[in-house]
């Protein structure tokens, strides 16, 4: 079938392929990881190329995630007006800008961060934009606990931006989106199941049902709660984070159990949105918590890239 274009893209129409929404929260992520990766202040330059470059990729990859699911997408109410969807933008124009982001952020990366960061970005771009998106998706229900591993991974970038190494506590800051992530899409396929099973996407409540995806969500959501007391009990992070930490994961198992009970038809969207918010909040905790109260926490490299010096 060939592709039509029905009208001239914008640069709004660029700007949603990105998924700025999405990149704007694993930027705060980023963030956070460079906070803590270090005692002292993150160098601007730094920060600031080191979130740029972040950003690209994972920009990029949103494209990649746009170009294989156009057809998906023009055939799902949440998705259909989407602008490879509905033929704003073709694929060439999409390859194309997909192609600059990404390789202008890795170039950043490489030589404003170090070459472990990019390499970090480059491993997460095809994780996503390739075996996800074009493979995992399609191939089995646990599609996003394991493509979830590839999303959860832009607190350690910002860790080795500034450390150059991959350390415990950059790890730690992976095992939570990693756990979050599940009852966060869980949510989103559970509101949006027919729609998923129209297109063959074997998300978990169409292969598996609606009770069996509730109990998970619950399950995920307890396994949530406990990764992030962790960086408190590492030393990690201090009480501001702590409290915040726990009413907020309160208020995420309030929503994992009316999801449970399956009295309200408006919970799995409203557990979705809160999901959002809560990772959010969490992360911002966690800067707080840094900068009102000092930390002696100095996690050893689980391990260093050495650069190679002219």
């Amino acid at each position: 079938m060939s592709e039509v274009v029905t009208s001239t893209a914008t640069w709004r129409d660029y700007l949603e392929m990105c998924k700025p929404n999405v990149v704007l929260l694993m930027l705060l992520c980023a963030l956070v990881g460079m906070v803590l990766a270090t005692p002292g202040s993150v160098p601007i330059a730094t920060m600031v190329l080191g979130l740029l470059g972040i950003g690209l990729v994972a920009a990029s990859a949103a494209v990649v995630n746009h170009i294989a699911d156009a057809h998906i997408d023009a055939r799902m109410a949440r998705t259909q007006a989407r602008p490879m969807a509905n033929g704003r933008v073709s694929n060439a124009q999409s390859i194309t800008f997909s192609a600059v982001t990404g390789v202008v952020g890795m170039l950043i990366l490489w030589f404003g961060a170090n070459p472990l960061t990019a390499w970090l970005n480059l491993a997460s771009w095809v994780g996503y934009g390739l075996i996800y998106t074009f493979w995992l998706k399609r191939a089995t229900p646990q599609n996003i606990v394991i493509g979830g591993l590839f999303g959860a991974a832009p607190p350690l970038f910002g860790w080795t931006a500034v450390t150059n190494s991959i350390d415990a506590g950059g790890l730690l800051l992976v095992l939570i989106i990693f756990a979050w992530t599940p009852p966060h899409f869980w949510a989103l396929a559970l509101d949006r199941k027919d729609e998923y099973a129209k297109v063959a996407v074997p998300m978990l409540p169409v292969t598996h049902g609606e009770s069996f995806t509730r109990l998970h969500i619950l399950l995920y959501t307890i396994i949530l709660v406990l990764s992030t007391s962790l960086p408190f009990a590492i030393g990690m992070s201090g009480p501001i984070y702590l409290v915040g930490a726990l009413a907020l994961g309160a208020g995420f198992m309030y929503w994992a159990i009316v999801l449970l009970r399956g009295t309200n038809p408006r919970a799995p969207m409203e557990t979705f949105k809160y999901s959002i918010i809560y990772l959010g909040l969490l992360f911002a905790f966690l800067l707080v918590d840094h900068f009102v109260i000092t930390m002696d926490y100095q996690p050893g490299p689980v391990y260093e890239f050495e650069q190679i010096s002219a």
